[in-house]
């Protein structure tokens, strides 16, 4: 890096970090996991008004002693089975088969919430991919160990991400009260704007990497 006299001017980093400040280390979302084959969703080809099957679903691994232990918990002791679709697995594997990737696929497009318990990281494809496809996530809102910072999920905060955030899983049982007070029109709603947020968020951090490619290394002001 220049400012330990080296020649990086600057550093776009993905997940949550002290070092981000917004002048050496700049954040750079995820995004939706194509290295697995994710599809890239045009917005205007989700049907946001066919009925949903599923208030909301989970499938991911399940990681011994960490929260998503504690989530499985939570959906067994309120019988959410019956209205979500939950399909754990015990161990991470880094590919997809084309099976298992239209399964997740179509888990995302018939359910109205996609819980994201935290893994590896705060911020996971998954949130990403959820949005993508007008299923509104549903994220556990602490800092995983190490180097994350204290401050997570900085830029879904930052930019008004229509989100639900909790803070333990314990809160569930309230979101899926409030889920079940929702009118189809306000669901409707609801996913064509997570829909139509994340493709101007996409918009947004487009701009502000070219704003900042200028400004750094074309001296290319605003007027």
């Amino acid at each position: 890096m220049i400012i330990n006299g080296g020649l990086v001017k600057m550093v776009f980093l993905v997940y949550d970090s002290p070092q981000v400040d917004n002048d050496a280390f700049y954040q750079w979302p995820l995004g939706v996991a194509t290295y697995r084959d994710f599809p890239k969703i045009p917005p205007d080809s989700v049907d946001v008004t066919k009925e949903r099957e599923y208030t909301c679903n989970f499938l991911g691994t399940v990681y011994p002693d960490s929260s998503r232990t504690t989530l499985m918990e939570i959906i067994d002791q309120y019988q959410l089975r019956k209205i979500c679709k939950v399909v754990p697995r015990y161990e991470w594997v880094p590919n997809e088969t084309a099976e298992s990737l239209d399964n997740y696929i179509e888990s995302l497009e018939t359910s109205d919430l996609t819980l994201n318990p935290v893994g590896k990281n705060t911020e996971c494809y998954r949130i990403y991919e959820a949005m993508s496809l007008g299923s509104v996530p549903v994220i556990e809102d602490i800092a995983t160990q190490g180097m994350c910072h204290s401050f997570s999920l900085r830029l879904f905060k930052k930019h008004k991400a229509p989100v639900i955030y909790v803070k333990n899983w314990k809160q569930l049982k309230d979101v899926m009260n409030q889920e079940s007070k929702l009118s189809t029109n306000e669901k409707i709603q609801r996913r064509k704007l997570i829909i139509d947020w994340y493709d101007s968020f996409k918009l947004r951090m487009r701009n502000e990497f070219i704003h900042i490619l200028q400004t750094r290394f074309f001296n290319i002001k605003e007027r």
